[in-house]
């Protein structure tokens, strides 16, 4: 099973990071994916991360089972406004595979055209961006295929809703227990 994870310049580092490396810890194999030509991408904390990949690497996405959008501005906007991310997001919803966003990310999903009459939800202050969204003011929040989350706070629930929907509860229960997260 491998999902892929963009990074924009400007993405939230602590909700990219923590779903690559938790995911990575329950053997779901992870590829970052950099959506410009250089595999250094700078956080909207100036933190520089080398992606795994660049964009134009992903040829198909055949063999990924989902996409991962990080919030963080102007991450988030970079992502939304880059035609190739979207027809990937497009591609996995399309074939019913994981569409999963946080924080300011589900701009990209709405660009992308998912989220119509799908349960959503986001960093407050970006509810009037997601129309036709069913908005919910909850922590994370499932739909399907769909995955969306609040904000940097929420990363460690976010990646293990991610964990979840491929493996299950038990195995989203065991990283729990091996992070020593107290809910």
């Amino acid at each position: 099973m491998k999902i892929m994870v963009f990074l924009a310049n400007g993405f939230e580092e602590v909700e990219a990071l923590t779903v690559v490396d938790y995911l990575r810890r329950v053997d779901i194999t992870v590829d970052t994916v950099s959506i410009t030509q250089n595999r250094e991408v700078k956080g909207s904390h100036d933190i520089p991360v080398i992606a795994d990949k660049t964009i134009d690497q992903i040829d198909s996405t055949d063999s990924y089972e989902g996409v991962v959008i990080p919030g963080g501005m102007p991450g988030a906007t970079n992502l939304r406004d880059n035609p190739r991310v979207i027809e990937i997001v497009k591609d996995m919803d399309k074939n019913n595979k994981l569409a999963a966003a946080i924080c300011a990310g589900p701009i990209v999903l709405k660009q992308a055209g998912v989220i119509e009459g799908r349960k959503i939800t986001s960093y407050p202050g970006f509810e009037n961006q997601l129309s036709g969204g069913i908005y919910q003011e909850q922590g994370v929040v499932r739909d399907g295929n769909i995955i969306t989350a609040r904000g940097p706070a929420l990363a460690v629930d976010f990646a293990l809703a991610i964990i979840e929907y491929f493996l299950g509860k038990e195995k989203a229960d065991e990283l729990k227990k091996r992070i020593l997260y107290k809910n």
